[in-house]
């Protein structure tokens, strides 16, 4: 069990198994999915139990991802891992293009209308297709269209708030 202190980052979780070879089966949150085997080494997490585990082999199967684990040799031993989310130290992740963000970035920032009301904290970024959405908890939750220069006025990681020109109502 590794208990580090570490800036974590989850990139999908084990939600099953595949076959009876100790694959299992990856529900991945990157984008494409299989992107989360780019990262070699994973720290499995549930609860407050950690561990770290090295991804020997994985491949897009359908419209998900199946990774071989290390020390993993059976159906029975890759059961155990299911529920685990997978994480990867903040470090570990490309550096982003100009006005390009990971959502856990984006996460617990200050959201300030242009007229200077704070409306709240990103509570969490989610999918919609179109465009990713903040969720913002405030004095009521609000759903901001990430879109650069629409609704996002500016992103300032160091001071962490985002400027929006946004209206509810």
């Amino acid at each position: 069990m590794v208990r580090k202190e570490i800036t974590p980052v989850v990139l999908g979780r084990i939600a099953g198994v595949f076959g009876v070879k100790g694959w299992v089966k990856v529900f991945s949150y990157t984008e494409p999915r299989e992107a989360i085997l780019d990262y070699e080494n994973w720290l499995l997490k549930r609860g407050d139990a950690w561990q770290e585990i090295t991804v020997e082999e994985g491949k897009r199967h359908g419209s998900s991802v199946i990774a071989k684990l290390a020390n993993v040799g059976d159906r029975d031993a890759a059961a155990e891992l299911i529920d685990f989310d997978i994480v990867v130290r903040r470090e570990e992740l490309p550096d982003t293009e100009e006005r390009e963000y990971y959502w856990t970035d984006l996460e617990g920032l200050q959201v300030v209308h242009r007229d200077g009301r704070s409306l709240g904290r990103v509570a969490y970024v989610m999918a919609t297709g179109a465009n990713d959405v903040l969720v913002v908890e405030g004095d009521r939750e609000c759903l901001i269209p990430f879109v650069m220069d629409r609704f996002i006025l500016d992103v300032d990681l160091a001071r962490g708030v985002i400027s929006v020109d946004w209206e509810w109502d």
